[in-house]
């Protein structure tokens, strides 16, 4: 009897990989009957969909997948997407965003997959007549290495475009009229230019490009890392027909170049990755200055984990997030990256059952599910204007793009004292100098204190490159103590400095969050209704052991994350910590 029972269980238990991920005790069987109906339901294979639904982690997955279909795993972060053969840059899987050629030997082409259930090796080894190894990875590490190859065959197809054609047609663009000129843009050789600038700034990860006319030269620059850098000096005969093109792109008006403008348009780079760029043209007594800047969708999905955080700063803010009403403030300067921690915090909080909306100006990342307005002050429609008619809209969450006026405080701190979630920034050095900037705007104490819930200041670090970071060893310890490094830690303190290689920027790549997280306690509450000044309230910070900015940046350069040069260039330090030595 016991013997059929068993023999019933084994034959319900689902077959191939499923029963193997039930047998080995990683998912129940309810779990996978689940994931196979709704795989068959959405024409997804059972991987996809496990991967998709986070029902499992995508290294188990690769793995598992690895142990049961007998194909060896290869982690993609260690390969070099410049060995990809060129001449498999045709293959329907890489477009499809299934597989990616890693390389090809005595005639066998090594393909990395996330799941061997999707290609069938028999219907590349008839096209291309080779045969095939399939190699098992992780899934996101394939959709960004596959992004990461589109871009670069892009690029290389440019790269056979140089300014010496430029100068061949710049006497044709000088003799046609401007109208003529302006509609033959399109078939201009200044398109594929422009282009090789857009990806090229993408692929070096730029947060802006600008293009800048003067009296004997054009320049065109992108800021990498917060740096500015040189990246081209078109003949200054082509100005006009650069900002023209990208005008044209953003939908502005040719014709007007006296005032502002602003616009924006979208790069579609593969099936699932795109780039938004904003532009705001400006002249100047040389002609028009064009600022494009870059905006990836995908830095708000990359949830709290990589905004820069330290285990308590993390727990404090995804804890406040979570409050049914109050006002939480991101504080920094232009680029200190308040953007992508408010955009964080939205797409944590964004679900069905809430209604969430924004006011910005401009709208810099599309959120889907979210009601974004953008500010229009020729229309009338300011923030004031706009959070007023939130307020009859039903909203649980409200962002504000940035909090200029009393008249902005005011009704933001209204809506946070009457059952909404508000999140918003503002400019100030740190923190603590936020309550004293709304004191000065004329928020009254008791309002501050009644409806904020937590400050957070930040600013953005280079990030020193992990392939050529070296020992910095002539920094003295005298400098070390004056910086609020602690005598007892010196002994066993290592600090790095940047070198130099191929893969980075002057010894730095990407950039870090250097946070100060600044929850108001009652204490903090009862200092603000007392009316404290920054200093008080930087006193109450150091008695519950809240880091202010400079101190987080310390623990950046101690973990080798950053420099010390690099945190002092950020943030601003007056050498009077409290708990120096």
């Amino acid at each position: 009897m016991d013997e059929e029972i068993g023999r019933k269980e084994r034959r319900a238990l689902p077959r191939g990989f499923a029963g193997y991920l039930v047998n080995k005790g990683l998912l129940e069987k309810e779990v996978v009957q689940s994931a196979i109906e709704q795989a068959a339901g959405s024409g997804k294979s059972l991987i996809s969909n496990l991967i998709d639904n986070h029902i499992l982690k995508q290294e188990v997955v690769a793995s598992e997948a690895s142990s049961y279909f007998g194909y060896p795993v290869f982690d993609l972060d260690a390969y070099d997407i410049s060995y990809s053969p060129e001449e498999m840059s045709d293959l329907p899987v890489i477009e499809q965003h299934i597989g990616i050629p890693l390389s090809i030997h005595d005639n066998c082409l090594y393909l990395g997959v996330a799941d061997p259930t999707a290609i069938h090796p028999n219907e590349l080894r008839l096209l291309k007549k080779l045969s095939i190894k399939l190699i098992i990875v992780e899934e996101h590490k394939l959709h960004a290495a596959i992004d990461k190859l589109q871009s670069q065959k892009l690029l290389s197809e440019l790269d056979q475009f140089d300014d010496a054609e430029l100068d061949l047609d710049v006497s044709t663009y000088e003799e046609q009229e401007e109208e003529e000129t302006i509609s033959a843009i399109d078939e201009a050789p200044v398109v594929r230019y422009v282009n090789k600038i857009l990806l090229e700034a993408i692929n070096s990860a730029a947060s802006d490009i600008h293009f800048e006319p003067f009296e004997n030269f054009f320049r065109i620059r992108m800021r990498v890392d917060g740096i500015l850098q040189n990246i081209a000096k078109p003949p200054i005969q082509l100005v006009n027909h650069f900002i023209a093109r990208l005008k044209v792109m953003s939908n502005l008006d040719i014709a007007e170049r006296r005032i502002p403008q602003d616009g924006r348009f979208k790069i579609t780079l593969s099936k699932t990755k795109s780039i938004d760029f904003r532009v705001s043209s400006c002249p100047t007594i040389y002609g028009e200055k064009v600022v494009v800047r870059l905006l990836d969708p995908t830095q708000t999905t990359r949830g709290a984990d990589n905004l820069g955080f330290k285990d308590d700063q993390k727990e404090a803010f995804l804890e406040t997030i979570e409050y049914p009403q109050g006002m939480i403030l991101v504080t920094g300067p232009t680029g200190s990256g308040k953007t992508v921690t408010l955009y964080t915090a939205l797409g944590l909080l964004n679900n069905t059952e809430v209604n969430v909306c924004t006011v910005e100006d401009p709208v810099e990342i599309r959120l889907s599910g979210i009601n974004q307005v953008q500010v229009n002050q020729k229309a009338g429609l300011d923030f004031a204007s706009a959070l007023r008619s939130f307020l009859r809209q039903d909203p649980d969450i409200i962002m504000v793009g940035e909090i200029r006026d009393l008249e902005t405080a005011e009704i933001s701190i209204k809506a946070a004292q009457t059952g909404h979630l508000v999140l918003s920034t503002l400019h100030t050095k740190s923190a603590a100098e936020t309550i004293a900037r709304l004191n000065y705007m004329g928020v009254p104490a008791y309002n501050i204190a009644s409806s904020l819930l937590m400050v957070i200041a930040q600013r953005l670090a280079r990030r020193l490159c992990e392939h050529c970071k070296i020992k910095d060893t002539d920094t003295s310890k005298e400098v070390l103590l004056a910086q609020g490094f602690k005598k007892d830690e010196l002994k066993d303190l290592v600090i790095y400095k940047p070198g130099s290689c191929s893969k980075c920027n002057g010894g730095y790549k990407g950039r870090v969050a250097i946070f100060e997280v600044m929850p108001i306690s009652k204490k903090m509450a009862s200092l603000i209704m007392q009316g404290a000044d920054a200093i008080e309230i930087s006193k109450q910070e150091a008695k519950e052991n809240i880091a202010n900015l400079h101190e987080s940046g310390l623990e950046k350069v101690r973990t080798g994350i950053t420099t010390l040069e690099e945190v002092n260039r950020v943030i601003e330090f007056t050498g009077d910590l409290s708990n120096a030595d």
